[in-house]
């Protein structure tokens, strides 16, 4: 994993594009590995969106955010708001590979009294900027953000989480254009598309298709990519940010994943959206998953 120079403030996943892939698939890795520890703290959670979404929040963090480890609440920073708050654990993850919160803490995952609930909470966790609970606001917030961060004359990015089942939300939709009409040219919005949501498949509950066509409609530039392919994300990523400008189109990448991603005992499993994991199976996963990772590493 990169670390951070807190005197440049900026993640340090420098070299060629090759090597800036090494480690951003190094580091969703370990956020994969983190999350099935924490997980196993409780018996159970949000875990397989953790793992599906490892690959996005490993990219963001080791080679487009702009941040201080040491001073999370630096003025200068990018933002990166989760607008699913049930994804917390991932990001939990990542903040933890970004040297943002320690690693061990990440033991008190769900615990009284712990830094670290279910749902995001911007009042409890260092790096959290929003609070999650009910979704569709993410995007209208990211919204404000980057019109307020404009009115102080700051040049910082703002990065969206956003998930396919918050597409169902007017909310989200009002927000999409109210970014192109005030030419956001500083934000970018990520949609983990993982087909599923808590009452089910997303193309029963409300099908949302043609996502590229409609995003375009509303004046985005809009990548869509496999959001388990490292070198994918971050070529997408690159082409957003050499797009961004204080005044210009808003970018968006459609990042098809799998839930459970990187565990094969948990990518199939039904009723994934939040998983129940028996006592015995927990080390199952995590061998399925060093296994994997050092097959594709040879």
């Amino acid at each position: 994993m990169s670390t951070l120079d807190t005197t440049t403030s900026r993640p340090l996943a420098e070299g060629t594009f090759e090597d800036r892939v090494g480690a951003a698939t190094q580091a969703a890795y370990r956020i994969r590995h983190h999350a099935l520890n924490m997980g196993e703290v409780q018996g159970q959670g949000y875990v397989g969106q953790a793992l599906g979404a490892a690959d996005i929040l490993a990219t963001v963090y080791t080679s487009q955010l702009t941040f201080r480890a040491g001073e999370p609440d630096w003025e200068g920073r990018d933002r990166f708001l989760l607008s699913t708050g049930h994804y917390a654990i991932g990001h939990y993850a990542a903040l933890a590979e970004a040297g943002i919160i320690p690693v061990g803490e990440l033991e008190s995952y769900g615990s009284d009294d712990s830094r670290l609930p279910m749902s995001g909470m911007s009042t409890y966790t260092p790096g959290m900027e929003i609070s999650g609970g009910s979704l569709g606001h993410g995007l209208s917030i990211a919204v404000g953000t980057v019109l307020g961060l404009r009115h102080q004359g700051s040049g910082a990015r703002v990065f969206n989480f956003l998930s396919d089942g918050e597409l169902d939300e007017g909310s989200t939709w009002e927000a999409a254009m109210g970014a192109h009409h005030h030419q956001l040219g500083n934000l970018t919005a990520m949609v983990d598309i993982n087909a599923l949501q808590a009452d089910g498949r997303t193309d029963t509950v409300l099908r949302t298709e043609p996502l590229t066509e409609k995003w375009q409609a509303f004046g985005w530039y809009v990548q869509r990519v496999d959001g388990n392919n490292t070198a994918a994300l971050l070529e997408a990523f690159d082409n957003a940010a050499a797009n961004a400008k204080p005044h210009g189109q808003p970018s968006v990448i459609l990042c098809d994943t799998k839930v459970g991603r990187g565990v094969p005992l948990l990518e199939d499993r039904e009723k994934a959206h939040f998983m129940r994991i028996e006592e015995h199976e927990w080390q199952l996963c995590r061998d399925q998953l060093s296994n994997g990772y050092e097959r594709t590493a040879l």
